[in-house]
This record gives structure tokens, sequence and C-alpha cells, in this order.
């Protein structure tokens, strides 16, 4: 059954994570995983206490491009949520991994390409494959990255106009670099850019409700708009300076540039442009 808000919809979270210590589903070597779990028990519990109906994992970097827990889950909770995966960037094989994954059920990739050069393979050779790829698939592309890998992110874009991007936690704009956000809201010109307004709580140096890193949501409302906005909690990971009904509670109570119809996009209806949830409305 749909879970729905006060307002009368169904509040969508389009960004958790999912892990468990489990010799059948290893962790990449050199990975780090915390000690405890991420369970989508553990999620499905928190989901429901707070009134939210679906989510959207994405596969976690424990794991790195073998996509097989989140699968997993994705197998066994159908009903509560949609998958991104992701491949290696660096693998010339990786759209076809992509097209793999997407017949599992996966609904898009996930890149994330660092600011330093260790990530310059965002502007190389084998992106263009796999953006086109995405393309063809109908799928929508993710992409984790600093604020100043947005001037090469609107490149590609440039190249696939009709592929729809997400750009995770706000390009994770500093506060006291306010300016960079601009690289940002240059691709507010694109029509099917989208933008998670989540991370305010790693981002800001004050405590809750966090009004320093509001103020970049703001800017972002005001350039983009409620319809290409989408909240977000990025579960467990919030966990580490903040808390789950926290990153919900800020965007819910203590954004007060928004209006009860900007919250309907920014919880639901934004999300449901990019991972459809036909019964969650």
């Amino acid at each position: 059954m749909t879970t729905l808000d006060a307002a009368g919809y169904a509040v969508i979270d389009p960004h958790v994570h999912v892990w468990k210590h489990d010799p059948r589903f290893p962790f990449a070597k050199k990975a780090h995983p915390p000690e405890r779990d991420a369970t989508p028990e553990t999620l499905l519990g928190l989901m429901q206490a707070n009134g939210v109906s679906k989510t959207v994992l994405i596969q976690v970097i424990h794991y790195r491009y073998d996509n097989s827990y989140t699968l997993d889950v994705l197998e066994r909770y159908p009903q509560y949520f949609q998958a991104v995966c992701r491949v290696d960037p660096l693998d010339p094989a990786a759209p076809d991994h992509l097209s793999r994954h997407t017949e599992q059920g996966f609904r898009g990739v996930r890149i994330s390409p660092a600011g330093d050069a260790s990530g310059d393979w965002f502007h190389g050779p084998l992106m263009p494959p796999l953006w086109k790829r995405c393309a063809d698939l109908k799928v929508p592309m993710t992409v984790l990255a600093p604020i100043t890998r947005m001037p090469e992110a609107g490149a590609l874009i440039e190249r696939f106009p009709g592929l729809t991007v997400v750009i995770d936690h706000m390009a994770d704009c500093p506060v006291d670099q306010p300016a960079e956000l601009e690289k940002l809201i240059a691709l507010e010109r694109y029509p099917e850019v989208f933008v998670k307004i989540s991370h305010t709580w790693s981002l800001s140096r004050q405590p809750y409700p966090w009004l320093d890193s509001q103020a970049l949501v703001k800017r972002l409302y005001d350039a983009f708009g409620p319809r290409r906005l989408m909240w977000a909690t990025d579960w467990p990971i919030v966990e580490q300076t903040s808390t789950y009904d926290k990153a919900l509670g800020v965007v819910r109570d203590e954004m007060r540039f928004l209006n009860a119809e900007d919250k309907r996009w920014i919880f639901n209806r934004t999300i449901q442009q990019v991972w459809p949830f036909p019964d969650a409305r």
C-alpha cells in the first residue's frame, strides 16, 4: 500500500544506499565499508516511520561495479524500490554492461569523476559511447561530481540533448564558495537536467536547519524551479552528521521559500519524471 503524507501524495526518496556484510556478496578489493550494515529492512523501517513510500537505490561504491547485492534487494522488494547501477567508466565494454543491467531491472547509471586528475576520464573518449547508450536505452545518467566538473558535464549534455541527466547533491558546492554554484546553474539551459537538493547537512557549517546550505538550494530553486529539483536523504551516509528524519524535515518544514505545490514536485512529481512509480501518486 502506498504511504501518503499529510498533503495527500506519496513521498519518494530518490537516493539511498544499501549494503550488507555477506560472503555471498563480497565487497570490492580495497573497499572500506562501515562495520554496520545498511539493510533494506532497516531502510524500510525508516521509510515507514517517516511516511516515505518508495525509494531509488543507488549502487554503493563499496561494491564498485558488482551490482549483485543491489539487484538482490531490488528483486526481493520490487514494490518499494527502483535502482541505479554503476559500470566501470574506464572499461570500453561499459555501454554493454549498462544494457545488461537495464535488462535486469536497473533504471540508470551513476558515474562519479573526481575533481582532480584521477577523474579526467570524464572528458575522455570512453564517455560519449556510454552517454549514447544511456540515451538509446532511455535511462537516466546520474552524475556525482564536484562543482568544478560541471562545465565538463555541460559539454556532454550538449552532445546528448534528449538524455535525462541528474546531478547529485548540488554538485557538493562549498557554502564558502557560493560563486561556484553558477557552474551548476549554467546547466539550467538544458531542459532534461535535474538536480538533487541533498547534502544540505554535509555542506553546512551551521546547526540544523542549515541555513547556509539552504541559501544554495534557494538559488537553485530560483534557477531551475521545483519541477527540476528533487530532495533525497542519501541514507545511511546522512547519519554521519545528521538523521534521516532531519533530511526530510529540512525540506518539508524549514525551506520557507517552498510552497505546498513546490513540495509536491520536489517530493514526488519531479522524481516521477525520472524514476516513475505508477502506484505512488
